[in-house]
């Protein structure tokens, strides 16, 4: 059982939502001012913001005492029985 109530939890969480805001901003800007082309610099940001993302998602998954590969592995297979069901588009977890 893990409390998520916890400040250490609630961190991580709100951690990825501000990094993927980040990431968010950074695509943002490449498109109003750069017209949606992204230089390797550009890339080379948006992969040091993704980084971040990926930390915070891991330690969530730490928190919860859930592997990040049974998490990738759950997606996968989520998506792919959608695929295989012709659910992909609309709305809903349990598609």
């Amino acid at each position: 059982s893990v409390d998520l109530k916890s400040p250490g939890f609630l961190d991580k969480v709100l951690g990825i939502t501000g990094e993927a805001g980040e990431v968010a901003d950074k695509v943002k800007k490449i498109i109003r001012d750069k017209g949606g082309y992204a230089s390797d610099d550009d890339k080379a940001a948006i992969a040091k913001e993704l980084g971040d993302v990926l930390w915070y998602v891991a330690n969530v998954a730490r928190y919860l005492g859930v592997p990040l590969s049974k998490i990738a592995d759950g997606n996968i297979d989520k998506l792919a029985s959608r695929k295989k069901r012709n659910k992909l588009h609309g709305e809903g977890d349990n598609r």
